[in-house]
C-alpha cells in the first residue's frame, strides 16, 4: 500500500475527517486540529469532543469542552459560537442549507454559516447525545434519552416530532432518501423508525455498543460497528431493512469492529478494530485489503476519501495514519 502519513500525535484522536479539499484532518483530545499537510491549529482550550467537515469550505468545524464551536483551516481558527460553561458534545453540518447544529447540554443550537444573525435553540428534557441533518438540511434529528426528536431547523416556534423508544440513544443518522431514521443505543442495540408512519425497526443481535454507522451505495446499504465483523444492512425496496437479514463482512472472533467509514455513492468500506488494526473492502467483491496490520490501542477515528482510495485513522493513544490500499477506489 502507499503510506502517505503515519505519526504519533500524543493525544486521543477524537475524529478523522476528509474536508472539501480532499485532505485528511484530525481532531485531538489536546484541543488541536492537525492537517495532513502538517499544519497544526490550536482550536480549543481543552479537549475536542466532536468534529465535522466544513460543509462549504476547507477545514473542520469542532466542538470542545471549552464551550466553543470553532472552524479551523491551515491558516488558523475562527470561533463560530460559544456557550459558556457547557460542553459541545455533538456537531452536524449541511452543505445543502449552509446550517450547522451543535449540542450544549439539553439544548440543540442551529446557526447559518451565511447569516451571522440567525440562531435557533431547541430544548429537550434530557441531554443531547448526537445530531444529524437530513439530505436537504431542512430537518434536524436529535438523539437523546428515550428516543429521537425531529425539528425543522429554521423554524423558531414549533412542536417537534418525537420518536420514542426506551433507553439512551447515542448516535443518529437519516437514510439518504429521508425515509428512515436510525439510532444506536447505549444498550448495545440498533433501532430505527420508518418516518412515514413511525413504525419501529428493531435490529438486534449486537454483542457490543454500535459506536458508528454509515450509509453507502447511494443509501442502499448501511454499515455498522459493534460486532466481530462489519454488519451491513440492506435498505433497498419499499420497506428498507424490515424483514431482511444483515450480512457480516470481515468476521474475526478475536476482536470487534470499533469504527466504520464508507463511500456515500459507492461500495468501498473501511473498518477500524478494537485491537488497532484497519482494513478496507469493496463490497461488490468482498475482497479485504489490510490498511494497518499492526495491533495496538483501539481505533477511535476513521474516515475514507470520497473516491474510496485513501483511508485515515487514529487511535485512543494518539497514533494516526493515512494510507492508500491497492485495488480500491474507482
Amino acid at each position: 500500500m502507499t503510506q502517505a502519513l503515519q505519526t504519533p500525535f500524543d493525544a486521543y484522536v477524537t475524529a478523522a475527517v476528509y474536508d472539501r479539499t480532499g485532505q485528511a484532518v484530525f481532531a485531538l483530545g489536546d484541543g488541536t486540529v492537525r492537517f495532513e499537510s502538517g499544519a497544526v491549529v490550536n482550536a480549543h482550550n481543552g479537549a475536542i469532543l466532536c468534529a465535522v467537515a466544513h460543509p462549504g469550505a476547507e477545514g473542520l468545524i469542532t466542538g470542545g469542552d471549552d464551550g466553543r464551536v470553532v472552524w479551523s483551516t491551515p491558516a488558523g481558527a475562527q470561533v463560530l459560537a460559544e456557550v459558556k460553561g457547557r460542553w459541545i458534545d455533538a456537531v452536524a453540518a449541511s452543505g445543502a442549507s449552509s446550517l450547522i447544529a451543535f449540542s450544549a447540554g439539553r439544548e440543540a443550537h442551529v446557526r447559518d454559516l451565511t447569516d451571522p444573525a440567525f440562531s435557533r435553540v431547541f430544548t429537550h428534557e434530557k441531554s443531547v447525545a448526537d445530531l444529524a441533518f437530513d439530505t436537504k438540511g431542512r430537518r434536524l434529528a436529535v438523539a437523546t434519552y428515550g428516543g429521537a426528536v425531529l425539528w425543522y431547523a429554521r423554524i423558531a416556534e414549533q412542536t417537534p416530532v418525537r420518536l420514542n423508544w426506551a433507553g439512551s440513544h447515542i448516535a443518529v443518522a437519516f437514510s439518504p432518501d429521508g425515509r428512515f431514521l436510525m439510532s444506536s443505543m447505549q444498550e448495545s442495540q440498533l433501532h430505527g423508525w420508518r418516518l412515514s408512519d413511525g413504525k419501529d425497526l428493531r435490529m438486534g443481535g449486537y454483542p457490543a455498543k454500535v459506536k458508528s454507522l454509515v450509509f453507502m451505495a447511494k443509501g442502499m446499504l448501511m454499515a455498522t460497528s459493534g460486532a466481530p465483523g462489519v454488519v451491513v444492512w440492506p435498505f433497498g425496496g419499499a420497506n428498507g431493512p424490515m424483514g431482511k437479514e444483515a450480512a457480516e463482512i470481515g468476521f474475526d472472533e478475536t476482536t470487534l469492529v470499533a469504527r466504520v467509514a464508507g463511500v456515500a455513492d459507492g461500495t468501498i468500506l473501511a473498518a477500524g478494530l478494537e485491537d488497532g488494526r484497519v482494513w478496507a473492502c469493496d463490497l461488490t467483491s468482498r475482497r479485504i485489503e489490510t490498511v494497518k496490520a499492526e495491533k495496538g490501542p483501539p481505533i477511535t477515528a476513521l474516515a475514507i476519501s470520497p473516491d474510496g482510495r485513501r483511508i485515515a485513522w487514529g487511535d485512543e493513544e494518539g497514533d494516526a495514519g493515512v494510507a492508500q490500499p491497492p485495488g480500491l477506489g474507482g
